[in-house]
């Protein structure tokens, strides 16, 4: 963990505590958003976000496999972060860090309480053959909430994600490349992150704001304007006012984030 200056930290609570920022933004406000769909011709679908200066890539890949045994009937997900020190020194090589982890399982969880995939589409044959999606993020450059920009990217890469046809040939799966369908999807979902910086609740936080922040809360909100997910990180308590607050600014602002989906 970085060690902040004292006067930094004083410095950015004085700018949050008059709702403004070191970027000129106010504190419920979003820096500019950029996605690109597309861009990786052996995935199934990929897509890139620039957040401000924060960018990172999502690449989906699906392959034939067998069903968990508890749920025969529907396809199988899972999602995984690799972060490198050239986004970020703070990063090292090797296995994934706890930060890493998390990062994955938020923007996992997101996907899934939301039933943003219909994984029963993706049961070929209840029991023996589901469709596997495998979703890989790579983080480019990290400028600050990774969270919202990584779950942008992967609502990209879902909705722009082609699968090869599958059809049992004498009981096995044949895939055609040449003959493709979309991911069966039914819903979206926006992720919106908050740190707490003094008593204010800050959304889309930039690096220096998540380093000097006491608590920050991850809120995943459905294209319907339903909170599907939750995550509370850092020491700091939150207040009921904190939480309600963030989620009414939430709901409002996810509108605007999968507009550019």
């Amino acid at each position: 963990m970085k060690i902040v200056p004292v006067i930094t930290k004083n410095n950015i609570k004085n700018l949050v505590d008059n709702n403004q920022r070191e970027d000129g933004r106010t504190i419920d406000q979003y820096r500019d958003i950029t996605i690109e769909t597309d861009l990786i011709s052996k995935a199934e679908g990929s897509a890139k976000v620039k957040l401000g200066g924060t960018k990172v890539i999502a690449g989906i890949k699906s392959q034939i496999g067998e069903p968990f045994p508890d749920t025969p009937n529907l396809g199988v997900l899972m999602t995984n972060c690799e972060m490198l020190p050239i986004a970020d020194p703070e990063f090292e090589p090797g296995p994934p860090n706890e930060f890493s982890i998390e990062l994955a399982r938020v923007v996992d969880r997101g996907i899934r309480e939301s039933g943003m995939i219909d994984l029963e589409k993706l049961c070929i044959e209840e029991g023996k053959y589901v469709r596997m999606i495998f979703i890989d993020l790579h983080i480019l450059d990290n400028c600050g909430n990774l969270f919202d920009a990584c779950e942008l990217a992967v609502m990209a890469a879902l909705s722009s994600a082609k699968l090869p046809k599958a059809t049992l040939v004498d009981g096995e799966v044949q895939l055609d490349k040449e003959d493709t369908i979309d991911l069966p999807l039914k819903d979206k979902v926006a992720m919106c992150t908050f740190v707490k910086i003094g008593s204010e609740m800050v959304i889309d936080p930039t690096l220096i704001e998540e380093q000097v922040a006491g608590a920050r809360l991850n809120i995943g909100i459905s294209e319907e304007g339903i909170v599907c997910a939750m995550q509370k990180g850092g020491a700091e308590p939150l207040t009921k006012s904190d939480v309600l607050n963030c989620v009414n600014i939430a709901i409002s602002k996810s509108k605007d984030l999968l507009s550019f989906i």
